[in-house]
């Protein structure tokens, strides 16, 4: 199933125990206390995974991996970039959820720890079941580019509707399951409340936080299978940008009102490559309207798309402060409720 020329099993269990290391050291190491994570301490590691994600494609995996080329370096820097920038996305809803739940500072990087490992497992099987499915059947790929520009389409109609636990399946079983207790227990998931073993609101936050993951896997999976189809190349990239979405969250948390565009942004890059997708013959003799797209036009096409939006966001956060407006609030930071549902 992960079968790609040059990279044998032994190669996937060394990357894959690498990550694994650098998680527990990240856990056991540097954030084993409890810490508000500052914007200097969130820009450092935004940095090193920044760094570590460009150093592997330019260094480690084409002294690693049998055939890696300059064209895979291009197709996992753009894997990488998609992935990425939809994770901003991701960012966003996460930050919302923290507000509504009203989640100490100092608590949230454990919560994305534990979901971001979760994130890496279910993303990890559904890219098995993608790559399966598209080695079997090409014309998946045809699916997946309709449901992009699908998906893209209605992202940039659509309108934040907020966060809504009581709609959220897994977060009404889990309630079912087990009390809920009305109070967060230092950084605990469990604890006992009236007698009783219950999980703590922060065990509901890291299921909304896991189950967002899943759903906006949904859109990013079909888009990096639009880059490559290689799953080695489709594993890593989304393994990196997983991995910066923590140290991301808290340099981007304060300033999520800075980018109003950015998911207008978001959506043309799913459109586009919903497109790029259904234009694409994909090995078999074109059509008269198919063509091939260069990936590193592709490449080209996507930092372009994401520059304009974030650029065009600050420049009018910039003249909106010089008009002396008033700057919206970041999404989920005003008056709503926290959410302590008991079961």
């Amino acid at each position: 199933m992960f079968a790609w020329v040059g990279v044998p099993p032994w190669q996937w269990a060394v990357f894959i125990g690498c990550i694994l290391f650098f998680l527990a050291l990240d856990l056991g190491v540097f954030h084993r206390r409890a810490h508000v994570v500052g914007f200097r301490e969130a820009l450092a590691w935004t940095s090193v995974w920044v760094t570590l994600s460009l150093a592997f494609g330019f260094f480690i995996a084409p002294r690693m991996v049998e055939g890696w080329t300059h064209k895979e370096t291009i197709e996992y820097l753009t894997g990488y970039l998609v992935e990425l920038s939809l994770s901003m996305d991701n960012v966003f809803v996460i930050a919302m959820i923290f507000a509504y739940f009203r989640v100490p500072p100092q608590y949230q990087h454990r919560v994305l720890f534990w979901g971001i490992l979760g994130a890496l497992i279910m993303r990890g099987l559904m890219i098995a079941a993608g790559t399966a499915l598209v080695q079997r059947f090409l014309w998946t790929l045809y699916v997946f580019g309709a449901f992009l520009v699908v998906t893209g389409i209605k992202m940039l109609f659509s309108r934040e509707e907020g966060v809504h636990p009581e709609r959220n399946p897994v977060i009404r079983a889990a309630q079912r399951l087990f009390p809920v207790a009305p109070y967060f227990d230092g950084q605990r998931f469990f604890t006992h409340h009236q007698g009783r073993r219950a999980i703590t609101p922060l065990m509901l936050v890291l299921l909304m936080v896991e189950t967002t993951d899943l759903i906006f896997a949904v859109d990013s999976i079909p888009a990096i299978f639009g880059i490559t189809t290689k799953p080695f190349i489709v594993f890593t990239s989304n393994v990196f940008a997983i991995l910066g979405l923590r140290s991301l969250y808290f340099v981007l948390a304060n300033l999520i009102a800075c980018f109003r565009y950015l998911k207008t942004g978001l959506s043309v890059v799913l459109v586009f490559i919903g497109v790029k997708m259904l234009l694409d013959p994909h090995g078999h003799p074109r059509h008269w309207w198919q063509f091939e797209m260069p990936t590193t036009v592709a490449l080209c096409v996507v930092a372009g798309i994401i520059t304009l939006s974030i650029t065009a966001s600050l420049l009018h956060t910039w003249w909106e402060r010089r008009r002396g407006g008033k700057m919206p609030e970041p999404a989920g930071s005003a008056s709503e409720p926290p959410a302590f549902p008991s079961g």
